[in-house]
């Protein structure tokens, strides 16, 4: 069963959710028949490289807020993700667009490497306060997941991935994501939001059961009688 998450690196709710889901996955028998794939969703994608000094001057620029307050909200979201075992640096964070990473993740995702190009990315941008951004970062990091190092400047000057990324933006707002991260199963059903394990896992369980279902209604009953098999076996 499929299993889409539309997510952004500078989404801090989305590495949260990002481990409730797995919290969810260790407890999920179904685990093993579970195809996870990560798209692009961009929540600034008009953002300007060097545009704000840091994000606590962005949000206080752009959302009007007084400094304390988006201090009292960037404590909030750290603590919030100590909970489920991150430690955000969220004052060292580089404001940077993100457009380049996701061509990056999707690099990652024709790669098979498309969770460790996610887990890399979210680690860079809210514990370690790098700049994805910046191309001789992103080849470090993609190096780090696995990727062909030699092969990823070419893919980052070139614009490679551009569409699909486009695609997975697209596709978002056609199915009504306005919010990452955005968790959708079986196309079926979807989790909105850095939810709780026990939301994920429920969801997860409904939405497989569904799916085991179609797989038996999709088997094609056969009534046997004499045939021939490939070889020139007749009976």
């Amino acid at each position: 069963m499929k299993v889409e998450i539309w997510s952004d690196v500078a989404c801090p709710f989305c590495y949260i959710g990002k481990r409730r889901f797995e919290a969810a996955l260790a407890q999920f028998p179904g685990a093993a028949d579970l195809q996870v794939e990560w798209r692009s969703f961009q929540l600034n994608p008009d953002l300007k490289d060097g545009a704000y000094a840091n994000l606590e001057e962005y949000l206080s620029k752009t959302k009007g807020w007084p400094v304390e307050k988006v201090r009292e909200i960037q404590a909030h979201v750290t603590q919030m993700a100590a909970g489920d075992g991150l430690e955000y640096h969220m004052d060292k964070t580089v404001l940077a667009n993100t457009y380049h990473a996701h061509r990056l993740i999707q690099m990652a995702k024709a790669a098979g490497k498309g969770d460790e190009m996610e887990e890399i990315l979210f680690r860079a941008y809210f514990i370690e306060g790098r700049n994805v951004a910046d191309f001789d970062t992103l080849i470090e990091l993609g190096a780090e997941a696995g990727l062909d190092a030699a092969a990823i400047p070419d893919v980052l000057k070139q614009h490679t991935y551009a569409s699909q990324v486009q695609l997975d933006v697209v596709e978002a707002k056609a199915i009504g994501v306005t919010g990452v991260p955005f968790f959708v199963m079986n196309r079926r059903y979807a989790v909105s939001g850095a939810q709780e394990v026990g939301v994920f896992l429920q969801t997860l369980e409904k939405s497989f059961g569904e799916w085991k279902e179609q797989q038996a209604e999709a088997l094609i009953q056969v009534n046997g009688a004499n045939a021939c098999e490939p070889g020139g076996d007749c009976a």
